[in-house]
């Protein structure tokens, strides 16, 4: 009688260990995929009396014909690159490659995009934007400050990252990607200003 309460006590306080190990863990086994375009309302202004999926009929459409056109494309609406830098390893267990860039679209927001885009995956993986051009570790971030941007989408693949209105573009020096459950730089990429 006694062995079987015994094992039901241990059965029931496994679980949650085996839970919890595999939230933790499995991130290192599985990779996850994202592949986002760059938003279109981004790219050109839509107006409001049509929605995103007849521009995307009517453009497929225009694709299609072979017409040159002399008359250069108007540049006021297309999305502005304003800095920008590559990804690289924090140390040897935690990598990362691909390219950040920031752009201030026509409305005047600003967007993080990742392209070639690929990090070692972890648990709660953060998107941090910081004034620390090089941080390495969560005292670096917290000496610096640095604003979230949210959970990271995918460990793999191009995606998009809204920055607050209120955020100072020019005093971002870098992205890193950060483990928030052991507070531990995964990749950072530094950020510099690009040329014209």
């Amino acid at each position: 009688m006694a062995t079987r309460r015994t094992i039901a006590i241990l059965v029931v306080l496994a679980a949650p260990v085996a839970i919890l190990a595999w939230w933790l863990g499995s991130p290192l086994f599985l990779d996850r995929t994202v592949d986002e375009d760059f938003p279109i309302d981004a790219r050109a202004t839509i107006p409001d009396s049509i929605t995103q999926g007849e521009v995307v009929q009517v453009t497929a459409g225009l694709a299609d014909q072979m017409d040159e056109i002399a008359e250069p494309m108007p540049d006021g609406d297309a999305p502005e690159a304003l800095r920008r830098g590559q990804f690289v390893d924090a140390d040897n267990s935690h990598r990362g490659v691909g390219r950040a860039t920031v752009y201030r679209l026509a409305n005047g927001d600003h967007l993080l995009r990742f392209e070639e885009f690929r990090v070692t995956n972890g648990p709660d993986l953060r998107v941090l934007l910081t004034s620390h051009a090089g941080p390495t570790s969560h005292a670096d971030l917290d000496a610096a400050g640095y604003v979230e941007l949210g959970r990271l989408k995918g460990n793999v693949g191009d995606q998009n990252y809204p920055i607050p209105n209120d955020v100072d573009i020019a005093g971002q020096r870098s992205v890193v990607i950060y483990c928030r459950p052991f507070q531990v730089v995964f990749s950072v990429a530094s950020l510099a200003e690009v040329d014209g």
